[in-house]
């Protein structure tokens, strides 16, 4: 294989892991339509569609598909080696690609800020993936999920205290719905839901309290994965809204929300950060490792 098609089928994997030829060729340091044009030629010279483009999205074929399964890892282990050699310098450096939900992404930022500034040349990336992935195949040095969620072939190590999750109103919509007594009475409410992309379903609400558990599917006129709309909904009056207890305590605090059954409120498993077992960490990594260990 020459170096221009070993060049090619880097290009390849870094488009497929960003899902965008612009933020792609940004990393890769190239303008986006010679990007465009090094995939085209790698497409001919492979005779086979690798992605398809979108003016909005870009997309693995079966083709990519597989030839990613088979590259990134490969690609991400090189990469890996390289940034090992910071053992040999007294800085330590290289890049370091998080997923992570986007409630787990802003938890994790002031202790991703204090590590940034200790280490000035360790860049980190976090992409917000509602999903849980493969973090090998998609180029990805380690997941943030709750430790409920781990697959069991990987190392996890917990990064911060169990989350409770909270249902809550606006004063408005109080006012014009009286406040449920009982799990059931969610039923008769207006709710603000969310879609689990995982299995593309819309979850049913599990309660809690004193050791028992209630399951209410509930309805309602706002569907939303972003956890700010949701807020942001409940804070409008649209209706009850069950968010982390964290994104909302301020508001409570402030009478801009109000709780809604609290004594029902369920407690999940914190967050853990995850990453291949198989997989050698770099010096870098080991720093970020021991900057998010949760030690509550």
């Amino acid at each position: 294989m020459g170096r221009r098609t070993f060049n090619d089928l880097y290009a390849f994997t870094a488009v497929a892991r960003a899902r965008s030829f612009t933020r792609a060729a940004a990393r890769l340091g190239i303008s986006q339509s010679t990007l465009s044009q090094t995939i085209r030629n790698l497409e001919e010279q492979l005779d086979v569609r690798l992605l398809t483009r979108s003016t909005r999205s870009v997309a693995l074929t079966e083709a990519g598909a597989r030839l990613m399964a088979t590259l990134g890892p490969g690609f991400a282990e090189m990469e890996a080696a390289l940034d090992a050699l910071g053992d040999l310098t007294a800085r330590p450096r290289g890049t370091i690609r998080i997923s992570a939900g986007e409630h787990a992404a802003v938890s994790l930022q002031p202790a991703l800020s204090r590590f940034m500034i200790a280490y000035p040349e360790v860049e980190v990336e976090v992409a917000i993936e509602a999903a849980l992935i493969d973090t090998v195949a998609e180029g990805f040095d380690a997941g943030v999920r709750m430790g409920d969620m781990l697959a069991q072939d990987v190392i996890a190590m917990r990064i911060g205290p169990d989350l409770r999750l909270a249902m809550v109103a606006a004063p408005s919509y109080l006012a014009e719905h009286p406040a449920p007594a009982e799990p059931q009475d969610l039923t008769a409410h207006r709710c603000i839901r969310t879609r689990m992309p995982t299995h593309d379903d819309i979850p049913v609400w599990t309660l809690e309290r004193d050791g028992r558990e209630r399951r209410v599917r509930v309805d309602g006129p706002f569907i939303a994965s972003a956890l700010l709309l949701r807020i942001r909904a409940a804070l409008d009056g649209v209706g009850i809204a069950r968010v982390p207890e964290d994104q909302v305590a301020g508001h409570i605090a402030a009478g801009r929300l109000v709780p809604v059954l609290p004594d029902w409120w369920p407690t999940c498993e914190g967050y853990h950060l995850y990453y291949p077992s198989r997989r050698q960490p770099t010096p870098a990594f080991r720093l970020l490792l021991d900057a998010l260990r949760y030690r509550g």
